[in-house]
């Protein structure tokens, strides 16, 4: 059998990646495995797919928009059009599996996918979960989660604790160090601290770390700055002339396993996504929670591993005051440094994604009989 999976997930990259990385596991489970992504048009997901190689089809479903009545109304129709293309991509494809990894587009896909009786599966990175997911937890046949307690949330009959799926290359990392240096133009044994918005980058977090940019220059530091698009045009004006002089800045870095390999210290938003991938590479980390967030459930991501000395909480609200001395302490702390990579690495769950794939291929399997 020749598996045909549609995986459809986006809006913000801790929706993309994990599908990223399911593929990833499926083609290792059966290489000539094929994989249509599906995502919402503007989104993110219609850049970062394709350049990890797959081909996705965008639906014309968004969310409410704030302040836009006009746009809005239209909302009803984008949805029934959303579900009537989500309808012939299935009849085109004809899936064994359809898995949803969160966003507007997974729910339009796999809804269509639960009317047609087609296996489907979703996977929920949080430990509150999303309002999608939600939503087609009493009709999907297999829900995958990060997090234990989620019965609170979902059916029991149907969940398995895999943890969340990372792409495969922050395996190994050790073995890629040299060449991460060069990557970045940086010397090797130099420490680097590495500052990540989110994909889509963190207001605060930026304006944080600008301030507090000369002062950890001049403590001979290598600074690796995710910005996010929305707010490296300003930061390549303000600081542009500081690249290769200790500072590599993008709006968005694809070699994330370049970034971790020669990470010694990373601060970061508290996502799903960033925390398995925090786990995974072990490397000890200031965890800076959103506000803005459903539930405020990065600041309870962030409680989980700070109340167990796997990563130092530091609140959004506090950023201006105890972002430079924070990053600073962890720094100059090499014990600290060494307990909360040791600990944080106990979270990992290196096995998710191909736990998730086997479970794919395992519906698909009972499809077939």
């Amino acid at each position: 059998m020749s598996l045909r999976v549609i995986i459809s997930g986006g809006g913000t990259g801790g929706h993309i990646y994990p599908g990223i990385a399911i593929a990833e596991a499926l083609k290792v489970l059966q290489p000539n495995v094929k994989v249509l992504f599906v995502g919402a048009e503007g989104k993110m997901e219609m850049e970062k797919v394709p350049k990890a190689g797959y081909v996705i089809e965008g639906l014309p479903i968004r969310g409410i928009q704030r302040g836009q009545l006009v746009a809005n109304l239209a909302l009803p129709f984008r949805v029934l059009q959303s579900l009537f293309k989500a309808y012939r991509l299935l009849k085109r494809v004809s899936p064994h599996v359809v898995v949803g990894t969160g966003g507007y587009a997974s729910w339009a896909m796999l809804r269509v996918a639960t009317w047609a009786g087609i296996p489907t599966l979703i996977q929920e990175q949080n430990g509150y979960a999303g309002l999608t997911n939600k939503s087609l937890a009493k009709s999907v046949t297999k829900i995958c989660v990060a997090y234990p307690k989620m019965e609170r949330f979902f059916p029991k009959e149907k969940l398995v604790f895999t943890g969340n799926p990372v792409r495969s290359d922050l395996h190994n990392l050790g073995s890629i160090r040299l060449a991460a240096y060069d990557f970045f133009g940086f010397k090797q044994g130099k420490p680097t601290l590495v500052v990540l918005g989110g994909s889509g980058g963190a207001r605060s977090l930026n304006q944080a770390l600008a301030e507090a940019l000369p002062s950890l220059l001049n403590r001979d530091l290598q600074i690796i700055w995710q910005t996010g698009k929305v707010y490296f045009e300003q930061c390549e004006k303000d600081f542009g002339h500081l690249a290769g002089k200790g500072l590599y800045m993008k709006p968005f870095i694809y070699e994330m396993n370049y970034v971790y390999s020669c990470a010694d210290v990373v601060v970061a938003r508290a996502g799903a996504l960033s925390i398995s991938e925090l786990a995974l590479a072990g490397k000890p980390a200031i965890l800076v929670p959103s506000p803005n967030v459903t539930d405020d459930h990065q600041t309870k991501n962030a409680i989980a591993l700070s109340s167990h000395q796997a990563a130092i909480l530091l609140q959004d609200k506090d950023l201006k005051i105890q972002f430079l001395s924070a990053v600073e302490a962890l720094l100059r702390d090499q014990e600290k440094q060494l307990t909360l990579s040791q600990n944080i690495a106990t979270f990992a769950k290196p096995t998710a994604a191909s736990d998730i794939a086997a479970q794919v291929m395992q519906l698909a399997k009972n499809y077939g009989q």
